[in-house]
């Protein structure tokens, strides 16, 4: 099929290198995918048609005898007993070009892909913000200990001190005892330790 030969930009001038009666089928499955996910967004894919909402959610294709329907791998199995009667792989199902689209199948194929993707964005999302928290949480406080030296702030950060009031916990000699912490630092460390209303732990008399 022609369709098949060219490189495409764009599902218009796909749709616009098939047969009338090829593209007419055609049409119907994408205005059901359109119904069923109104906000995806259209796009060429692999040089077919293909729908797009938190990931690559389904593609279309003509052929010669059949519409082609790729619901990835995931999609054909949810659905393997309704799709019994039709030729299908791994990640694809191909539907006669001389009996009617199953559209209502198509619609809740289109709809489980839908959740899968939101469900693998939320994870991805989720993810990240613990990788986030778990990276902030062996930072410094902001702002708190921005005049000392990279030296001293990364000393306090191996330490496990990362705020005024785990400071406060330790004297002013174990302070300087630490790996990249000076004398020099100590005013910045009084200082940022006032603020807070705090100071250095009192060795006992």
């Amino acid at each position: 099929m022609e369709a098949l030969s060219k490189k495409f930009t764009t599902v218009q001038e796909y749709f616009s290198s098939l047969p009338a009666n090829t593209r007419a089928k055609l049409q119907e499955l994408r205005n059901t995918i359109k119904k069923t996910s109104p906000e995806a967004e259209e796009v060429i894919s692999y040089n077919i048609p293909a729908f797009k909402l938190n990931g690559m959610l389904v593609w279309y294709a003509a052929f010669k005898e059949h519409i082609g329907f790729y619901p990835r791998a995931s999609g054909i199995e949810a659905f393997k007993k309704e799709l019994t009667k039709y030729k299908s792989a791994r990640g694809s199902v191909q539907f006669p070009l001389d009996e009617p689209l199953p559209l209502a199948l198509v619609t809740r194929i289109v709809r489980f892909r839908m959740k899968e993707n939101l469900e693998e964005q939320e994870a991805k999302r989720s993810k990240k913000n613990k990788t986030q928290k778990g990276t902030d949480s062996g930072k410094l406080s902001p702002g708190i200990f921005e005049a000392l030296s990279a030296p001293a702030r990364r000393g306090l950060e191996n330490a496990g001190i990362r705020d005024a009031n785990k400071l406060a916990g330790y004297t002013e000699k174990e302070i300087l005892q630490l790996h990249g912490i000076g004398k020099s630092s100590l005013p910045i460390l009084r200082k940022a330790l006032g603020k807070s209303g705090l100071s250095f732990r009192k060795v006992p008399a």
